[in-house]
């Protein structure tokens, strides 16, 4: 199969408007397509697709996918490149229909930007079947001519990178437990000589008195798993890395806070933070990117049992302040308070971390983009800057003294794990309670839970876990590795 792109007209005479390789195309097959796509009614729009066969030995089947404006450039308002996003979905579309037509190879139009196009192909055509007897045909994508191989690779790891985080996350919970998600990992790093993965047991994280952390794991029979990961990618090992760090709930099914048991399965992906962060580090690997990461996630489930938390009682995190647990389905900070203490021993250069963290924030953004609170423009900047690239968008929200205010105001203990008016302002009061937990100068937390599935959003994405943002934290990786001036 053959993917070609074609622009809306400029003019209203509606001649189509090829790609250089749509043109290449159009000249070896003696200018049919252009006739075929011109008698078969008006031009195509953004996303929509015609399908032509028999137009030449090689590519017995030929679609076309309409990119848009040809000079989509940002789009200031929407916070995106539009062009870029065009071509993702474009091809997308392209490669699915291949995809139905059950041919196994397609070659994919790099359109004008071979890392979106590859982008667009690899995440589209993603599909989460591991335990389907009847699966799809694999089809495996590869660029049309040869001009922009290497370009076209990078868009590939890029998008293998988020399909990873995919498949960590629409996995079953009994199939990706603590221990096996850790594994799945390691495995993944175990051909690069310059990464090091540290599977630390329950008696490390009792000697490292995450009392916090340990206080969610303790209801349920799984054992927790701390993950630590150093990729050493910077010439100079010494230098300061960038921490990421990872909400890594296995399956939250409240606690004794017990969830609603409607649509309680989607929580098996509330490891979105970790699994986010853990495939922004693989794909930083497969890139050589020259930078030191490490990647820290705590891994447990939240269960209702005798040993869970219950509301009221008060833990100790691993900075000695103690948290009086209100809702036992707020454990997700309490997994990232002991976390983030644990970031500080390594000298950051910026502590960033990941979590499907509050209702609240898909409440207030839907999916729209991630909510970030951060206490440093420099960082808020290189994370919308490469947002804007990726098409995986960002948006700051606020860390005001206002919030902090209602989780340190607590009976008990020094700080409540809920602010005190109850769910008013609840993505604001969950960030403002990890902020307790940090000093770096360079902080910022990202609640992905809006962004943690795709209905029908993202259209270059299947129904399912969507593993954003990993793409704009590799990006932001990226930038942060060719910004020496930090």
């Amino acid at each position: 199969g053959l993917v070609l792109g074609v622009y809306s007209s400029e003019k209203d005479d509606g001649a189509a408007q090829f790609t250089s390789a749509g043109d290449a195309f159009d000249s070896l097959v003696s200018g049919k397509l252009r006739a075929l796509l011109s008698q078969c009614g008006p031009p195509l729009k953004k996303g929509k697709t015609r399908i032509f066969h028999g137009l030449h030995q090689d590519f017995p089947s030929v679609v076309v996918v309409g990119l848009g404006k040809k000079n989509a450039g940002v789009n200031e308002q929407e916070n995106w490149n539009e062009g870029k996003e065009n071509i993702r979905t474009a091809v997308a579309v392209g490669c699915r229909q291949i995809q139905d037509l059950e041919i196994p190879c397609v070659e994919v139009d790099p359109c004008g930007d071979a890392q979106a196009a590859a982008e667009g192909a690899v995440l589209g055509l993603h599909e989460y079947n591991e335990l389907k007897q009847k699966k799809k045909p694999v089809v495996t994508p590869q660029l049309h001519g040869s001009a922009e191989s290497d370009t076209w690779q990078k868009g590939v790891i890029y998008a293998e990178g988020q399909n990873l985080a995919r498949y960590l996350m629409e996995a079953p919970a009994n199939y990706m437990t603590p221990i096996k998600f850790a594994e799945h990992i390691e495995q993944k790093l175990r051909s690069f000589s310059n990464v090091k993965v540290h599977i630390r047991q329950e008696s490390w994280i009792t000697t490292q008195e995450m009392g916090a952390f340990l206080s969610v794991a303790k209801g349920s029979a799984e054992p927790p798993i701390f993950l630590e990961i150093h990729y050493l990618g910077s010439a100079n090992t010494d230098d300061s890395p960038l921490v990421f760090v990872g909400k890594g709930v296995t399956f939250d099914s409240g606690g004794i806070s017990l969830k609603p048991s409607s649509g309680m399965d989607a929580m098996r992906a509330d490891m979105g933070g970790a699994a986010t962060v853990c495939s922004a580090i693989v794909t930083a690997a497969a890139l050589n990117l020259p930078l030191n990461i490490i990647g820290l996630a705590p891994l447990c489930e939240n269960m209702p049992s005798g040993k869970a938390n219950k509301p009221g009682d008060v833990v100790r995190a691993k900075n000695g302040k103690t948290i009086q647990v209100d809702n036992t389905d707020a454990e997700g900070r309490l997994l990232l308070a002991d976390a983030l203490c644990y970031a500080h021993n390594f000298n950051a250069r910026a502590i960033v971390n990941a979590a499907t963290l509050t209702g609240a924030m898909d409440v207030a953004l839907g999916s729209a983009a991630t909510g970030v609170f951060t206490n440093s423009s420099w960082l808020w900047t290189h994370l919308y800057e490469a947002s804007i690239l990726t098409g995986d968008r960002v948006w700051r929200m606020p860390l005001f003294e206002h919030y902090t205010k209602q989780v340190t105001d607590c009976p008990l203990a020094d700080v409540s794990n809920i602010g005190k008016y109850s769910r008013a302002g609840g993505a604001c009061t969950a960030a403002a309670f990890l902020k307790e937990f940090v000093t770096a100068s360079h902080w910022a937390h990202l609640d992905i839970a809006g962004v943690m599935s795709n209905k029908d959003e993202v259209p270059y994405l299947r129904k399912g876990m969507a593993g954003r943002p990993t793409r704009t934290l590799v990006e932001f990786a990226a930038r942060l590795s060719q910004d020496s001036h930090s």
